[in-house]
């Protein structure tokens, strides 16, 4: 999913934890599966980011080039106003646009 298009809410929402675990029937489960889908959102910000702000990157920058440089702190601010990634990742669980699975209820299952 592209997080740039998310509809998550841009700031901490509360959320009924007992309710959201519904479909793991267990709360921790349930959080290590959105907090490791906002690790993976983390890292792909990360390096988007890294990437636009490579194009500005030089080998010998002065004082006056870093200060003067709108491009690169318009791409900054974008990417602080948007959601963070814990609150992508909640919104994605939600909207059951992340898929899991726990290879040891399988297992169990199977036997």
């Amino acid at each position: 999913m592209d997080y740039k298009k998310s509809n998550a809410p841009l700031n901490t929402v509360t959320r009924d934890m007992i309710k959201l675990s519904e479909d793991t029937g267990n709360v921790y489960e349930t959080v290590c599966i959105i907090a490791k889908r906002a690790n993976q959102i983390a890292g792909e910000m990360k390096h988007d980011l890294e990437k636009k702000l490579q194009e500005f990157a030089s080998l010998n920058d002065n004082l006056e080039e870093i200060s003067e440089n709108r491009e690169q702190i318009e791409i900054s601010r974008y990417y602080e106003k948007l959601p963070k990634p814990t609150l992508i990742a909640a919104q994605e669980y939600v909207d059951h646009k992340i898929f899991f699975r726990n290879p040891l209820k399988e297992r169990n299952s199977i036997d």
